[in-house]
């Protein structure tokens, strides 16, 4: 240690203060180092695999082949060697990224923060480094994507691993009632979801006490959030066999419930989400004792949400300005809410739809198009 801080010093002259004052600037660039190292491993993220990504591409998933997961950007350690191992199942976990993603977009479509993605593998930016609530509804419903496309994968049939649904008959079910068919496989999928992408969180070693410990423990357990939404929602479907339509018998299995439903349900936690702080033994409790703790199906999060109104390149924030806007609501995509403040610019623009279409036997439908000019509304 002496001899690299003394390559440091500019002279021995300096004596014992330049040595000082040379050790404090090499501590301060490596903190700088260190933090700007942090900031580059958090800017990458698997949720790349649900966009443009390789393993999305049919021709280049080839089991065995070793390129493949050395080509996905984002992700960590441990998720490189469960991909080594599992190579069948990328294109499943860059599904259900996908599925995520375009639920967050759905669900904020009318937000001030709208999910929108960036053009990198951090896919939704500098945004995703504060602990808010969006980045907890993000990691959640993400999470919950995995879990729906593994689900599904085995019940297909498109993974060497696992099959249809193995879940216990239902003490409720009817005894005439066949229990069986090919469900959606929800306890392999939860069981893969959680291995792959807690992964990240769990190889990262931090301070006891730190912040970045309690982004730790907030990002498990909003994963965790999402996973037990798709898991609790899964139901019982049921199809009838019988002559005639009679169903003189049904046969019955555990299906998935549709994403959306998934989605509505994690939307209302974020609404409710509880702000929580570290204390003393390193532990997440609830800001505010006088409420209920959240219980593993409620979102969690640390920071304030930034200022989304704006622009901002330090937050991450994209702000609203050039957002279409609703005159008439008076809800969050109504334009004074969306726009802060700042009013919004009015114009008409030209819309095609098809219209009064007719049935032709047999068998096509035929329609016309129609044209009117409707007034938009953009925020400046």
């Amino acid at each position: 240690m002496k001899k690299s801080i003394g390559i440091l010093r500019p002279g021995v002259a300096l004596g014992t203060a330049g040595s000082a004052m040379s050790s404090k600037f090499f501590l301060m660039a490596l903190a700088i180092f260190f933090s700007f190292a942090q900031v580059v491993i958090e800017a990458n993220s698997w949720w790349s695999l649900g966009m443009n990504n390789p393993v999305q591409m049919s021709e280049v998933y080839i089991i065995g082949a070793q390129p493949l997961c050395s080509q996905l950007a984002g992700l960590s350690q441990g998720q490189k060697k469960l991909c080594h191992l599992y190579q069948d199942h990328m294109q499943y976990i860059g599904e259900g990224a996908k599925t995520g993603i375009k639920e967050c977009q759905y669900q904020f479509r009318h937000r001030r923060w709208n999910c929108s993605t960036v053009d990198n593998t951090s896919v939704f930016g500098r945004v995703m480094q504060i602990g808010s609530r969006e980045t907890a509804f993000t990691y959640a419903v993400s999470a919950a994507g995995v879990v729906n496309a593994m689900s599904r994968a085995c019940r297909e049939g498109e993974l060497s691993t696992c099959g249809c649904s193995r879940a216990a008959r239902p003490k409720d079910l009817p005894r005439d009632w066949l229990w069986g068919g090919c469900g959606d496989n929800i306890d392999y999928g939860y069981r893969f979801a959680k291995e792959f992408v807690d992964a990240r969180e769990r190889e990262r070693i931090h301070a006891k006490g730190s912040y970045e410990s309690a982004r730790i423990l907030m990002n498990l357990h909003n994963n965790e959030a999402g996973r037990r939404t798709v898991y609790n929602l899964a139901d019982v479907a049921c199809k009838c066999h019988g002559v005639s339509g009679s169903c003189s018998l049904k046969t019955c299995w555990l299906q998935l419930a549709d994403f959306r439903k998934v989605g509505d349900a994690l939307k209302e936690k974020y609404d409710s989400a509880a702000a929580m702080r570290l204390n003393s033994r390193g532990k997440l409790v609830q800001v505010n004792s006088r409420f209920n703790s959240p219980t593993t199906q409620d979102l969690v999060y640390i920071d304030p949400s930034p200022d989304y109104c704006v622009r901002n390149e330090s937050t991450g924030s994209l702000g609203t300005q050039g957002r279409l806007c609703n005159k008439t609501s008076e809800g969050m995509d109504g334009c004074e809410l969306m726009c802060c403040g700042r009013g919004y610019d009015q114009f008409k623009t030209v819309q095609t739809e098809r219209c009064h279409c007719k049935f032709h036997w047999c068998c096509y439908v035929k329609c016309k198009k129609c044209t009117e000019i409707v007034d938009q509304f953009v925020c400046k």
